[in-house]
């Protein structure tokens, strides 16, 4: 089965396993993904992850690890997909909106690369928002 959004489907199977309180999930791999999950690991909302290839088949993944506080609560509150491929929203880096009063974090795919909605607005560039975590 194809996926058509395959960011959206990154950020489900991340929600899922945060409120089922997994210990892992299991993503396919693109450069887009894994620009989101290390912008997700420098901001702490994951704990670490790592590109896998399985040496039977040959077919690669990137395992992230979630985190989790100390009641066992997920980090991550809420992880909201923005763009899809039927609507693409851009913004100007004077529009980047905050996610809860800059509590949370937007992610943006800019002319510079894949960043947060802070180094964007620093940076002056605007872009394609991805997400929202809170």
């Amino acid at each position: 089965m194809s996926v058509s959004d395959p960011v959206a489907d990154m950020l489900t199977k991340i929600r899922n396993a945060s409120r089922a309180k997994l210990e892992k999930a299991d993503i396919m791999p693109s450069k887009l993904k894994l620009e989101v999950i290390k912008i997700l690991k420098n901001e702490g909302y994951i704990k670490n992850f790592k590109k896998i290839t399985d040496k039977d088949s040959g077919k690669s993944f990137i395992r992230v690890i979630m985190k989790y506080d100390e009641a066992s609560n997920p980090i991550i509150h809420g992880i909201k997909s923005v763009s899809t491929p039927g609507r693409r929203v851009y913004t100007g880096y004077k529009k980047i909106p905050r996610v809860f009063n800059g509590y949370g974090t937007v992610i943006v795919s800019t002319s510079i690369g894949v960043t947060t909605g802070k180094k964007a607005v620093q940076n002056k560039v605007g872009g394609e928002i991805l997400c929202t975590v809170w």
